[in-house]
């Protein structure tokens, strides 16, 4: 199955870099400026749409990804949300965890941690297999 994936960022050239190696890698993906069109995406409609993940900048006009992410884990708990910074905090990154959030990608991110993420998020990843390893 396709997994759905929304993109939340301010830069176009990010969003579109993303969206590349996401497509890639088979996905479908919506894509959002800020944290308030990901929020207004979500709930367009009768119907929110449904996504499989969020992927979230933190630092956006208006609605930022801080705000977003507690806004996304509130009102839609059972979306896994993955976190995209260029300005990584330990600190910061530490409160997204405690709040639920399934990773934390620092910009600029490679297309193999990318889709590993996105698989760990989505539960679509391997269990290592054991049976070539010496015991």
């Amino acid at each position: 199955m396709r997994r759905k994936i929304l993109v939340i960022d301010d830069e176009t050239e990010v969003r579109q870099a993303i969206y590349r190696q996401l497509a890639g890698g088979g996905c479908a993906v919506i894509e959002a400026c800020d944290g308030e069109d990901g929020i207004r995406t979500l709930n367009t409609g009768d119907n929110p749409t449904t996504v499989d993940a969020i992927i979230c900048d933190v630092r956006m006009p208006r609605i930022n990804g801080v705000e977003a992410v507690a806004y996304f884990r509130q009102e839609y708990p059972a979306i896994p949300v993955i976190v995209l910074t260029g300005y990584p905090d330990v600190r910061l990154a530490e409160e997204f965890m405690s709040e639920g959030i399934v990773g934390y990608l620092v910009k600029p991110v490679d297309k193999s941690g990318l889709m590993n993420a996105i698989d760990k998020a989505t539960g679509n990843y391997a269990v290592p297999s054991r049976a070539n390893t010496k015991m």
